[in-house]
């Protein structure tokens, strides 16, 4: 199983990190979600971005202390201020084992300007090449 989009964020799964079963807090995977996808959005958006939803979450796999967690992003959907950003999260178990895709979902931001409301995301061709390379 091939992994969609770039790798945006990679990390290491801690003990810190664990709910009361011992496998990493759920909530913590999402918020490394959240972040890559704000990375990504922002990049494209080529402003600040906010989450404005998350939709169709699928937790496939826990992940376990040790674990490295590589999280994917693609932009899927560009609107006039708004995006979705696909994310896949992949873990690699105890930092040298097999490769497992553990969870993804789409997550939607809009774009905002210096006052905080929205504003229009530039076309593709007016967009620096680092971001053009990336999509």
């Amino acid at each position: 199983m091939d992994t969609q989009g770039r790798l945006t964020i990679r990390t290491l799964a801690m003990p810190g990190d664990t709910n009361p079963s011992g496998d990493i807090f759920g909530g913590w995977v999402l918020s490394q979600m959240d972040l890559a996808a704000g990375i990504c959005a922002g990049q494209r958006a080529q402003t600040r971005v906010v989450t404005a939803a998350v939709d169709s979450m699928s937790f496939i796999q826990p992940v376990k202390v040790g674990d490295i967690l590589g999280v994917y992003t693609q932009v899927s959907r560009v609107g006039r201020s708004s995006l979705d950003i696909h994310v896949e999260a992949w873990v690699r178990r105890g930092r040298i084992g097999v490769r497992e895709k553990v969870t993804e979902a789409t997550f939607k931001f809009v774009a905002l300007d210096e006052q905080g409301k929205p504003t229009p995301i530039p076309a593709v061709e007016d967009l620096p090449e680092y971001v053009e390379t990336g999509l």
